[in-house]
């Protein structure tokens, strides 16, 4: 077969990739601790697995309307506006398979061939794979360990220019676990005012947060018709394999984006839609109880990496992954992470499979029992003991 050229360009997510190398492992009868994909390992909460057992009963086995079912999308607008204080209207929601598809689309309907695009940097992958595939030019912003891993404000403004059509960002962010204070998210909002920039919004871990305040970028004064919200059910509720999510964005980028659901996956599943507004409308407190446990994790993690020869770990402020340093292993990321793994049964990413500037790091996800991220830590510990002696 003959290939279009863009396919060159197209990348993919290592914690895939990561994942079949284990489970290959796992197959040959090797003991892995998972450690590389971000998922919770909670379960569905019940009172939503019933909504979805109920819609499935009750016949919502059918297409539905490509940008979401009425009722899902005015529940999402709804819940909108009262977290982010935002009116919103049904219109400008799209409900997606996932969350992915808001990135790829807007992307896809914002970004001609030559228009550039900023993104953080280590970030999550995606974010620049998209960029090349339609023949943008990303510009990374990197994310410093000694600023926190926020925004570089006067690194950004002077990466802002004429051919600059979308910023993305992303608070809490994978891989690093931080989060842009007040101070960053007024200003991005301030330059994007005021060169008419639209900024997607990545807020999926929203809920991930164990220290400070959580700002989003949608209430800044003149951001109302500029930003791309981007959400889902995966991570706050654990529904990773439900495949649902959503974008809230200016109606005439929504009408777009539909067009793009209906070229692509034609709707989202309805059953699945409706399971979304129990999870909205629906008790609280697994989440609340899933959140404070992975606080509980990410202290034992950090600690842990901590007492590692050649590992400096900072304390993440949200998400649910931890990022350390280990330049002082002397060893390029990848390479670390394949003893890791082939060694000691530990299945972990690079940290430059998130871009030029996580060199020198590993991404570890803390969505694992704490048995497991004990025994990890302990597994861990020779290898580090090797590299640096």
């Amino acid at each position: 077969m003959r290939f279009a050229p863009s396919m060159s360009r197209l990348g993919t997510e290592s914690a895939f990739e990561v994942l079949a190398r284990a489970r290959a492992l796992e197959r040959q009868g090797r003991e892995i601790i998972h450690l590389e994909i971000g998922e919770p390992d909670f379960d569905t909460p019940v009172h939503i697995k019933d909504a979805a057992k109920q819609a499935l009963d009750a016949g919502a086995t059918h297409y539905g309307p490509s940008a979401g079912l009425a009722e899902v999308r005015e529940a999402i607008a709804k819940h909108i506006a009262e977290t982010r204080g935002v009116p919103v209207m049904p219109e400008e929601v799209v409900v997606t398979p996932g969350a992915k598809p808001i990135m790829f689309f807007t992307i896809l309907a914002l970004i001609a061939p030559g228009d550039e695009v900023i993104y953080p940097n280590p970030g999550f992958p995606i974010y620049e794979s998209v960029i090349n595939f339609v023949g943008g030019v990303p510009v990374p912003v990197p994310l410093r360990e000694e600023t926190g891993f926020g925004f570089d404000l006067e690194l950004f403004e002077r990466k802002v220019g004429p051919k600059t059509r979308l910023i993305i960002i992303n608070s809490p962010e994978n891989p690093t676990g931080g989060v842009l204070d007040r101070r960053q998210i007024e200003r991005i909002a301030e330059i994007a005012v005021a060169r008419n920039i639209p900024v997607l919004a990545d807020e999926i871990y929203r809920q991930f947060l164990y220290d400070g305040e959580f700002v989003s970028i949608f209430p800044q004064p003149g951001m109302r018709d500029l930003t791309i919200l981007l959400d889902g059910f995966s991570k706050s509720y654990a529904m990773t394999g439900w495949r649902l999510g959503y974008g809230v964005m200016p109606r005439p980028l929504a009408e777009h984006v539909t067009r793009l659901v209906v070229n692509s996956n034609s709707c989202t599943a309805s059953f699945v839609q409706l399971a979304g507004i129990a999870a909205l409308q629906g008790d609280q407190t697994p989440v609340a109880r899933m959140v404070a446990e992975f606080k509980r994790r990410r202290d034992v993690i950090v600690d842990g990496l901590n007492t590692l020869p050649g590992v400096k770990c900072a304390r993440p402020r949200g998400a649910f992954y931890v990022f350390p340093n280990i330049t002082g292993s002397r060893r390029p990321s990848a390479e670390v992470a394949d003893l890791l793994l082939n060694e000691a049964g530990v299945a972990v990413l690079s940290g430059a499979a998130f871009g030029q500037y996580g060199e020198g790091y590993l991404r570890l996800s803390y969505a694992n029992s704490e048995a497991n991220l004990r025994l990890a830590l302990t597994r861990m510990r020779p290898i580090f003991e090797r590299l640096t002696s």
